[in-house]
């Protein structure tokens, strides 16, 4: 039998991406982000979200993907505060679609011939669809998120 990881599919940039759900929180609708002066170009400020002081990441900037700003399916993922390293953090994403399950056998492990930048913060490439038509095929990547984190960690030490 073989390993299933539980994932939240969001979209950034017209690309789909996921991460493992037991780092997410909650979702919550996009709200006013409270910009902090002085931030590095990938914190996009702050929200107060139900009392609580969150640090927004503009997660396309650290990806170097192009910013959407008009969406209005724009989304904030909330992560766990065990992930951001005890403090309460949030990632911006163009939408979300779903939680997904998926197979060991349908993961793609990122190889050698891509930019070391790049396959440190992804844990593998998911094939998705297939038989249902209600599912839609494609390439999701798997954001390491933990790796990401903890290099934005030792970016700022």
């Amino acid at each position: 039998m073989s390993t299933h990881f539980d994932l939240v599919e969001f979209e950034l940039s017209g690309e789909r991406y996921a991460l493992d759900i037991y780092l997410a929180r909650e979702i919550v609708e996009m709200m006013p982000i409270t910009p902090i002066p002085r931030a590095p170009p990938y914190i996009s400020g702050i929200i107060n979200l139900r009392g609580e002081i969150t640090s927004i990441i503009s997660l396309n900037h650290l990806l170097s993907l192009p910013p959407n700003e008009e969406l209005e399916n724009r989304k904030i993922i909330v992560l766990t505060t065990e992930t951001a390293g005890g403090s309460n953090v949030g990632i911006i994403v163009d939408d979300v679609h779903s939680v997904i399950q998926v197979s060991e056998e349908n993961v793609e492990h990122v190889g050698e011939g891509i930019s070391s930048d790049i396959s440190s913060f992804v844990k593998g490439i998911i094939k998705v669809g297939g038989d249902d038509a209600e599912k839609k095929q494609g390439l999701v990547i798997w954001v390491d998120m933990l790796r990401l984190l903890k290099d934005l960690e030792n970016r700022t030490q």
